[in-house]
């Protein structure tokens, strides 16, 4: 959920795999932020991937209610932009927030609804390890869609890579088995969020050069809010007290994701970051059968792992690039 744009990867994911594409890491080792510790970058990014988990997985326990997807997002936005206000205020850069380009930001938050709402409804109908699976579909359409609007190609090796990651998914998915995990609604679902979140962010690189991380995430909370909410004048499920909760500790989840994924790129490379993203395979899976007794199939853990190894093979070759620069 509301995973960051691409600076370097979820819901959000929130996201976003799509964190190894990203041609100018050098937008967060500003002089403001120099590079401190790739350990102390690595120990951030772990712990951001696995805030957005447990967000995930609340928001799958949530989806158990009655609470429309529009609902949901709109107390969500409420309180993701809530968490960034005091953060900013905290720190002294509550200037920070302000848009540059507000029309560019706006349709960018739009996509970023859709994703959102549609990874609710995704997690409604499908296991939380193949909803990780499904969406690491995004790599492979980032490649493609930034080849052709902003002229980034890839080179044979990294797409190679990127095509065995995507046959890791069909592996997963397994579409010719009579009895696969989730349904339609869930794999059509999951089909939008990969779709809107690539989009999105290609569109992030441009943008990224003249917002900061903290107004791209608050503008996207804020559209979830003002649409969701408004959604709820026309009809709204009661809220029990367990529920508002429950999104409460959802949107500090999704904000203290965000916040250690920043301060992860102020540490180390956007390489390092990006190779950590799949951590999210590992730890869904734990929690998955943790929380919901959910176990992965053969075909989900084979596929899974070759998705695991084009990604860390993408970083690998990004890192290398990267010192070689």
């Amino acid at each position: 959920m509301l995973d960051p744009p691409d600076y370097s990867g979820s819901r959000a994911n929130c996201a976003p795999a799509v964190l190894t594409t990203n041609p100018q890491p050098e937008l967060f080792q500003t002089r403001a932020h120099p590079r401190h510790s790739d350990l102390a970058g690595i120990v951030l990014a772990v712990s951001g991937f696995t805030c957005w988990v447990f967000a995930d997985s609340i928001i799958k326990i949530v989806g158990r209610s009655s609470l429309p997807a529009y609902e949901v997002i709109g107390i969500l936005g409420l309180f993701v932009a809530g968490f960034l206000v005091a953060y900013t205020l905290a720190r002294g850069e509550i200037s920070s927030l302000w848009p540059k380009r507000p029309r560019r930001q706006l349709g960018r938050s739009c996509l970023d609804l859709a994703n959102n709402i549609c990874v609710v409804i995704a997690l409604r109908h499908v296991p939380l390890t193949l909803f990780y699976i499904l969406v690491f579909m995004s790599p492979a359409l980032i490649t493609v869609l930034a080849a052709i609007f902003l002229r980034e190609h890839p080179g044979f090796r990294k797409s190679l890579a990127i095509a065995i990651g995507f046959a890791g998914v069909v592996i997963a998915v397994n579409p010719f088995t009579s009895s696969r995990q989730g349904d339609w609604i869930g794999y059509a679902a999951c089909m939008v969020c990969v779709s809107c979140f690539s989009v999105n962010m290609v569109w992030s690189r441009v943008l990224t050069q003249t917002e900061t991380p903290e107004s791209l995430t608050i503008f996207s909370g804020i559209v979830m809010a003002v649409v969701g909410l408004g959604c709820m004048l026309w009809h709204a499920e009661p809220l029990t007290s367990r529920l508002l909760v429950a999104l409460f500790l959802t949107g500090a989840m999704c904000a203290t994701g965000s916040i250690c994924f920043f301060l992860a790129l102020r540490h180390t490379s956007a390489s390092n970051v990006s190779q950590y993203h799949y951590t999210q395979l590992v730890t869904g899976a734990i929690v998955s059968f943790l929380v919901f007794h959910e176990l992965p199939t053969l075909w989900m853990v084979l596929g899974g792992s070759l998705i695991v190894a084009s990604g860390l093979y993408v970083a690998f070759l990004a890192s290398s690039a990267s010192r070689a620069a």
